[in-house]
């Protein structure tokens, strides 16, 4: 890693470990454990910290590690399930914050340094370029209007920092694409930014109209999009969707891709009846599903 070595003694402070403890019965536990470690990036020096809702999503306790290891206390404030982001806080002031910069101002090329932690008292950097700029999609419903993959690789838990080489926060690293050629996915800040008043005041994005869920996993394929899972209790477990089928239609519209089923889906809310015809045994099926609220499914206790 070539970032200047003050750069990086700037940086580090501004990033956590975060230790979650969910519930054996929340639904998360299933497919995520019932104890997740995580990172975070302090964004306010009053204590708040950004990082990913997949580490504290369920979380009964939340504890911060900062860098001289003292472990702290802290409560959730806010959770958009639809972006993946999440916001804690803890009683501490006067706490190193990064500053904020705009992803959108990056462009493929630019050099970017990627902080995560990897225990209480470690932090490990990762150094790259700007490799792609765009809209990104994965199997979890889920499709994010702009990514940023870099292959600046996560050196550690999920939710980490990536900055800039002028030290400015620009994403919270999310995942690693290992097969992309070990690169990395990093929600740009600006999904923050936008919605700080309203994870501050509601928990939740209010002013995005809601989205119905599945609870699927959707695969691509030559013939197109195929349930690979369903989450236990979720929707689609409950209205018989299995996997192994093949989505041909959504209320009707032709489901030819990941996208065109997520588009197609979002443009009903929780609550909706929406039929779904699949192929299962070489024969059309009509499924009706309730499209339930990915959120309150997946509510703290």
């Amino acid at each position: 890693m070539d970032a200047p070595v003050e750069l990086l003694r700037q940086l580090l402070p501004g990033v956590v470990q975060i230790h979650a403890a969910i519930p054996r019965d929340h639904p998360s536990a299933k497919i995520l454990g019932t104890e997740r470690m995580g990172s975070g990036v302090i964004v306010d020096a009053a204590g708040l910290i950004l990082t990913v809702n997949y580490v504290i999503m369920g979380a009964q306790t939340v504890h911060v590690a900062l860098t001289e290891g003292r472990r702290i206390k802290a409560e959730v404030v806010g959770q958009d399930f639809d972006v993946g982001l999440a916001l804690v806080r803890i009683k501490r002031q006067g706490l190193q914050s990064a500053v904020l910069g705009s992803g959108e101002a990056l462009e493929r090329g630019d050099a970017v340094v990627a902080v995560a932690a990897t225990g209480a008292h470690e932090r490990r950097v990762s150094g790259g370029i700007v490799t792609y700029l765009g809209e990104f999609e994965a199997y979890w419903e889920y499709l994010l209007d702009q990514g940023i993959v870099s292959s600046a690789s996560n050196p550690g838990y999920g939710g980490g920092a990536l900055f800039t080489r002028t030290g400015y926060l620009v994403g919270i690293v999310s995942l690693n694409l290992n097969g992309i050629v070990r690169n990395s996915l990093a929600i740009p800040v600006e999904c923050y930014r936008r919605h700080e008043q309203e994870f501050l005041r509601y928990g939740r994005v209010v002013s995005r109209p809601p989205r119905a869920w599945l609870g699927v996993f959707a695969h691509v394929v030559e013939e197109g999009v195929v349930v690979a899972g369903v989450v236990p209790d979720g929707p689609g477990d409950k209205s018989g969707l299995q996997e192994g089928d093949l989505i041909v239609s959504l209320n009707a519209a032709e489901v030819g891709s990941r996208r065109d089923l997520y588009l197609s889906l979002w443009r009903h809310q929780p609550g909706e009846r929406l039929t779904i015809e699949v192929v299962r045994d070489s024969k059309v099926r009509r499924v009706d599903v309730t499209g339930g609220d990915r959120a309150e499914f997946f509510r703290a206790p």
